[in-house]
């Protein structure tokens, strides 16, 4: 309600004073009351809604690059998506686990503590049947990973950590570090049961499975830098890097990408009988000469020429042309 009154309220608050309806004195003491506002303890509210908005998006971010692992890991659809943010008693959080359950334990350094991740034992076992070539179809009943399970488990969990790492760059250079792996969560007392947690619930779809994803973070863990924890200085920070950051982190992906790269000695046709009639010690005459320059291919477009050669005692190309553009242009 607007503190400034009109006209019309005005005359009707007069015209109750004067019929005595309400009193001055009652008007003067509802004014004097301190309004109060209803803490529950048990509960404590640590984060404000601001820095629950920016762990939000630090987690959008983190769930980006979480589908571009799992895609190409797992080589399958992926959708990650950060759904919802909540702060709650760590006791409420632990009761929520069902036992067995897939708990990793995050090293937060350099600040001091853990925090958890969390997984749904159908999406867990999913991920390790993708990753040893199955359909990556569960539907057994919760249950224990076996000690390759486990393995493989942590070695997924030891890249999560990096994940998280660069999701909070534009916070701080952290450091996380798997530590272990539990499925039962009463074994899991990282902070006091009435510890104020955010808790980041994140939906995993990999194939048709899906699943939860869970980062319990401690507030006495990220206490201190929770001054960062400003939407305002996250988004001003991430847009001074702006899409050069992006692009440089493509272009390194991109450097460890794989590709088929094939020397073309030379061509020459025969007939199906001469073909048919090879023998050990036969010769093919090739179109080209020895000392003539070879085509070279990367994943059958012609990027380069070159000379045959050798290197340490290895049959070996030179590269003494790089084809451009507007040279295929003109062959073709």
């Amino acid at each position: 309600m607007s503190e400034i009154l009109s006209q019309s309220e005005i005359d009707a608050l007069i015209n109750a004073l004067t019929a005595g309806e309400i009193k001055a004195e009652e008007i003067k003491k509802e004014a004097s009351e301190k309004k109060i506002k209803v803490y529950d303890f048990k509960k404590p509210n640590k984060f404000s809604k601001e820095q629950l908005t920016t762990l939000h998006l630090i987690h959008e971010n983190f769930s980006r690059q979480l589908i571009t692992y799992f895609s190409a890991q797992l080589r399958t659809l992926v959708q990650v998506n950060a759904s919802n943010v909540d702060q709650m008693p760590y006791s409420e959080f632990i009761s929520s686990i069902p036992n067995p359950s897939i708990i990793g334990i995050v090293d937060f350094q350099p600040l001091r503590g853990a925090i958890i991740v969390t997984m749904d034992t159908s999406l867990a076992f999913s991920i390790v049947e993708r990753l040893l070539g199955g359909s990556g179809e569960y539907k057994e009943k919760p249950r224990e990973p076996t000690e390759i399970e486990s393995n493989i488990l942590q070695r997924v969990y030891t890249r999560l950590a990096k994940l998280i790492k660069e999701a909070w760059q534009d916070i701080m250079e952290l450091d996380p570090v798997f530590d272990k792996l539990e499925t039962n969560p009463q074994f899991v007392q990282l902070v006091s049961p009435n510890e104020a947690i955010a808790l980041i619930t994140i939906n995993t779809k990999v194939g048709q499975t899906d699943g939860l994803m869970n980062i319990c973070i401690p507030y006495i863990v990220i206490e201190p830098v929770m001054p960062k924890l400003s939407a305002k200085i996250w988004l001003s920070t991430s847009k001074k890097e702006g899409a050069g950051s992006f692009v440089q982190t493509i272009a390194k992906k991109l450097e460890r990408v794989s590709a088929e790269i094939r020397a073309e000695v030379g061509r020459a046709k025969i007939t199906v009988r001469d073909f048919l009639n090879l023998d050990v010690g036969d010769v093919i005459q090739l179109d080209r000469r020895v000392s003539g320059e070879l085509d070279i291919f990367v994943h059958d477009t012609l990027k380069y020429k070159g000379i045959m050669g050798k290197r340490n005692g290895h049959l070996a190309v030179r590269v003494t042309k790089v084809i451009s553009e507007r040279d295929e242009a003109d062959d073709g």
